[in-house]
């Protein structure tokens, strides 16, 4: 967990004050203390699960989609069309577009391709963090790019 990212944290305290006011409130109100715990414990497990689901971040529809990523290489503007196809969340499927690649761009961009596969495929697509890939670092800017306008899209 970074400290940029208070929502982990603020859920814990949330779910712990919960639990509190749960058990306060059972034991004040002539209930059983093991009925107190029980209520307590399934105040946690749904906290814990609402905590699991805003972490893994939002939810996104089943599908294929489209988008073009953008980033520059010292040839100057490169493009990189990257397809997914989405299942659960999970990437199932992956192509590359390559085709408006131009000079030297277009060996890292065929490197990229290469080994993109292996990192992307199987993967939650909030969970992919894509930076060098076979020895391309700057085209995995443009993946990126192309992953977070198609994240846009397929949010539900």
């Amino acid at each position: 967990m970074s400290r940029k990212d208070p929502l982990p944290r603020a859920a814990g305290t949330a779910a712990a004050l919960a639990t509190i006011g749960l058990v306060a409130g059972a034991c004040g109100s002539g209930d059983s203390a093991d009925t107190a715990v029980d209520n307590a414990s399934t105040a946690v497990e749904s906290a814990a699960a609402d905590v699991s689901e805003a972490a893994t971040g939002a939810s996104y529809r089943n599908g294929e989609y489209t988008a073009t990523g953008d980033y520059v290489s010292p040839g100057g503007p490169q493009q990189v069309g990257v397809t997914v196809t989405l299942s659960n969340n999970v990437i199932t499927a992956l192509t590359l577009d390559t085709s408006q690649t131009k000079g030297t761009s277009k060996e890292f961009q065929g490197k990229f391709a290469s080994g993109i596969d292996a990192l992307v495929v199987g993967k939650n697509i909030d969970d992919l963090d894509v930076h060098k890939v076979s020895g391309s670092s700057l085209t995995s800017t443009g993946f990126n790019d192309a992953i977070d306008q198609i994240k846009t899209e397929a949010q539900a």
